[in-house]
């Protein structure tokens, strides 16, 4: 299973009814659209973006919680698929996901120490009990729990530590990819760094690939080396974290970037974007983003640009792959 992750054309639409007093009409939510990126063996892709831009789908469609309308993935060369049958089962022994919500995700009635074993005794069956608990101790010692805490259960735990269940509980069964849904967005500051450098320090150890979803820069600056920048499904930059970081292009991007705080730039120039991101069920045609940014041109409102490889990145934006100024637009 070891390999690159690759995904190829990816798309997932859901189907919307909304009834009338007369009349019923089924519309299409296009969460996901089209997105297409490589992860390196041992990489952490970082996935940010605004509320509804398809992130959390992504994440659910890398793992086959949910079926593609089109489009392909592939880990270590093998196909990615929603249908559940033997190969789904054998390939979600080396994918596994740490969720946002840790109370949604463990069961209360059930003690934390068993919602760990749990995976080995699914995927596991060669084991005995005394080897599955063998390695629940170990998984729990490496993520900074104690022995007793898992005879607790979720609610007798803080937050943190109830994120480091759900990350033992990812890990028990020594995956090869690792999905993170936005791990660390309840978390209060101080348990957020602790957790993170937590992941960065396995990491390093184990040397799992990674997508790690966050609304938040600086999370993503922090745990990746590369970074996808998506807006209503669509990814419009991708690149080295630390080169989008000292110099976005897309339009998009430099808003995001300009809000991160700098320690000692207290003075920075914020880019403030009007309104809010169009319906995915009603987007905009030609640029997506056309209806929002600061620089538009004419052809923005009527041509949809491609993702193109520029310096390093790849930017989907009529301004950064034809920079000649004719036609921009205020709005």
């Amino acid at each position: 299973m070891k390999g690159a992750l690759k995904v190829q054309n990816l798309s997932r639409s859901f189907k919307l009814r909304q009834r009338g007093l007369l009349f019923s009409a089924t519309k299409r939510l296009k969460a996901v659209d089209g997105i297409s990126f490589n992860v390196a063996p041992g990489e952490m892709l970082g996935i940010v973006g605004e509320s509804g831009c398809g992130k959390s789908t992504t994440a659910r469609l890398l793992l086959g919680h949910i079926p593609a309308s089109s489009g392909e993935i592939r880990f270590g060369g093998e196909r990615v698929s929603a249908r559940v049958d033997a190969n789904w089962r054998r390939m979600r022994r080396h994918m596994q996901m740490v969720y946002q919500d840790p109370l949604a995700a463990l069961d209360p009635r059930i003690p934390v120490g068993y919602q760990i074993e749990e995976p080995l005794i699914v995927h596991r069956p060669d084991l005995s009990a005394a080897d599955r608990k063998t390695l629940v101790a170990d998984v729990m010692r490496q993520i900074g729990l104690l022995a007793h805490h898992g005879s607790r259960y979720p609610h007798e735990m803080s937050g943190g530590q109830r994120q480091r269940v759900i990350i033992a509980r990812a890990l028990v069964l020594d995956p090869e990819l690792l999905v993170f849904d936005e791990p660390v967005s309840a978390l209060d500051v101080s348990v957020q760094a602790q957790v993170l450098n937590l992941l960065e320090d396995i990491r390093a150890r184990i040397g799992f690939t990674g997508v790690f979803v966050s609304h938040d820069l600086k999370v993503i600056r922090q745990i990746a080396e590369r970074v996808a920048v998506m807006y209503l499904g669509r990814i419009v930059e991708i690149g080295n974290v630390e080169d989008i970081f000292a110099n976005p292009a897309h339009p998009y991007t430099r808003a995001l970037v300009s809000a991160v705080p700098v320690p000692g730039r207290s003075r920075r120039s914020r880019i403030v974007l009007n309104g809010d991101p169009p319906s995915a069920v009603n987007v905009p045609s030609g640029c997506p983003f056309h209806t929002r940014c600061p620089q538009m041109r004419a052809t923005c409102r009527s041509i949809r640009p491609n993702l193109v490889e520029t310096g390093g990145r790849a930017v989907a934006c009529h301004l950064v792959n034809d920079p000649s100024p004719s036609g921009i637009e205020a709005i």
